[in-house]
């Protein structure tokens, strides 16, 4: 793609930033907790139909599909379109539910984290089309459901059942701008102990399984300290974020306790070796523990259940990856800069595409990551438009290969 077209697709997409930023402030103002997204992903549905995709579809998950193009490359791009709840809404300096605009910014729940991402997307096609960047290729916009209760079950859904079988997918999580090769794995453990019951009035009887997890515990803060690292990933890490007990009554000595683990994976972690060292800090802290995994199995709102693994494994797209040097050549086209290469914190649904299934991934975003979550979360406007601008001269310079 020659730096003139780059420069066409950042006028038009700045052009453009009106209705995108419209669209994007309607999806905000619709609440679409996992399982519950009915709402937002109507209104995906008809913000798609009406800009002129070529085929719009939701599929049994619940996820939207909208389509343009019929060659024989298939790409996609990806917005997971559920969002963390707001709880405590006197925290935020406005309603999350608005889309509030000010000094440059969309403010409300899930502006960055990621919808943000699903309007620059939907608009990316518009020009793709327009300006006639869609040469050989079919492109798939997907706004993706459950991915903060289970990341990546939506596109395990889609590639097990060959909805799409893209050569590439770009996950608009954000990212500040800059190109994303990777991230850290993550899994969720827990570690159960059994105890003896008896009348809290004669704790001498029982065996309290509270007490027994208290140097379970402490193992697993110091296997923190001991967990491998990687120079591009940085560290994997495990932190305990939940903990409780089975009792008969607030009268009794508890017969079981349990704390949960949110382990993260650096290179070189999988689902057995991470097992492997809490069952081994277990037996170093002399714990008698069942150590196990969990399964997702939770509704969507379209009904479906479809159980998936709470493992979701590391992944990095090497340095050299073609698809990785025509997305830097699309950036320094659209925003006359160099791109930063870098890697996310947090999760995403490439654990997935490209941890679990193999398919090439990438990702490219509006807005920072660490905004995500937060109260008064929110988006810059510039950021947006920017984003939507790399998407459609993304195609062009895959064609070059």
């Amino acid at each position: 793609m020659s730096n003139s077209i780059g420069k066409t697709i950042a006028a038009r997409a700045a052009e453009l930033q009106e209705p995108m930023i419209a669209f994007l402030r309607d999806i905000v103002a619709i609440p679409s907790l996992s399982g519950q997204e009915e709402g937002v992903i109507r209104r995906i549905e008809e913000e798609m139909k009406k800009v002129g995709f070529d085929e719009v579809r939701i599929d049994a998950l619940g996820n939207v599909l909208g389509r343009i193009g019929d060659g024989p490359r298939i790409i996609a791009f990806d917005a997971h379109i559920d969002t963390v709840d707001v709880s405590d809404p006197t925290q935020w300096d406005c309603d999350p539910f608005k889309g509030k605009v000010e000094d440059g910014n969309v403010f409300g729940r899930g502006s960055v984290d990621q919808k943000a991402g699903m309007a620059g997307m939907v608009y990316a096609a518009v020009m793709m089309k327009e300006l006639n960047l869609l040469d050989g290729f079919t492109v798939w916009m997907t706004g993706t459901v459950m991915e903060e209760d289970c990341d990546g079950l939506c596109w395990h859904h889609i590639l097990s059942e060959k909805t799409i079988n893209p050569e590439l997918v770009v996950s608009t999580e954000p990212t500040g701008l800059k190109i994303h090769r990777g991230q850290r794995g993550r899994m969720e453990i827990r570690v159960r102990v059994k105890g003896r019951s008896c009348h809290g009035s004669m704790p001498h009887l029982g065996d309290n399984a509270i007490y027994k997890i208290a140097p379970a515990i402490q193992a697993i803060e110091k296997l923190n300290d001991n967990l491998k690292t990687d120079d591009f990933l940085g560290k994997g890490t495990c932190t305990i974020s939940w903990i409780g007990c089975q009792t008969p009554s607030l009268c009794a000595v508890p017969d079981e306790a349990e704390f949960h683990i949110d382990r993260r994976l650096t290179v070189g972690d999988s689902r057995e070796s991470a097992v492997a060292e809490v069952e081994e800090a277990m037996r170093e802290a002399g714990v008698e523990a069942e150590v196990f995994t969990l399964v997702y199995e939770e509704k969507a709102w379209t009904g479906l259940v479809y159980p998936m693994d709470k493992y979701y494994p590391t992944w990095v797209m090497e340095e050299d990856y073609p698809a990785l040097q025509a997305a830097s050549r699309a950036f320094a086209d659209t925003s006359g800069s160099d791109p930063e290469i870098s890697c996310w914190t947090f999760s995403t649904n490439g654990v997935t595409i490209m941890g679990l299934h193999g398919v090439p991934c990438l990702g490219f975003g509006p807005g920072l990551e660490k905004i995500a979550h937060t109260a008064n979360e929110f988006v810059p406007i510039a950021d947006v438009v920017a984003a939507s601008a790399f998407y459609a001269a993304l195609p062009g310079e895959l064609r070059k290969g």
